[in-house]
């Protein structure tokens, strides 16, 4: 299991996780390009490393660039992240996890909203 499946990014590298999954490729220069307030462009190379050590990430080289690439799928990744905030936050059940956003008044969930839920309950069944 990778970190990400634990859990395990800082903030930064889940920004940088997610602009290479958007893009679904990326160099140096378009992480930096699209992080919020970014760092210096050695500090984004460094960070792209660390996700390749960490198993995250690979890269190929193109010309003078590195292109990475995310190493397991967004799914997997998101599937992942929603079993970590499950075991973490709501006892595993996924139903207490639908209680907290029904019960949040921030949420404030719009009728269209709350009746595609409903038809994704129903046709789970």
């Amino acid at each position: 299991m990778n970190r990400l499946e634990n859990g395990q990014l800082s903030r930064r590298e889940r920004q940088i996780m997610d602009i290479v999954y958007r893009l679904g490729q990326a160099s140096a220069k378009e992480v930096q390009e699209n992080l919020p307030d970014p760092p210096s462009y050695s500090a984004v190379r460094a960070l792209l490393a660390t996700l390749e050590n960490k198993g995250m990430l690979n890269h190929a080289k193109e010309s003078r660039s590195y292109i990475y690439k995310p190493v397991i799928t967004e799914q997997k990744a998101r599937n992942s992240a929603l079993k970590n905030l499950l075991s973490t936050f709501f006892e595993g059940k996924p139903k207490n996890l639908v209680a907290a956003l029904l019960e949040d008044e921030d949420q404030q969930l719009s009728k269209d909203e709350i009746n595609a839920i409903r038809k994704m309950v129903d046709d789970a069944e």
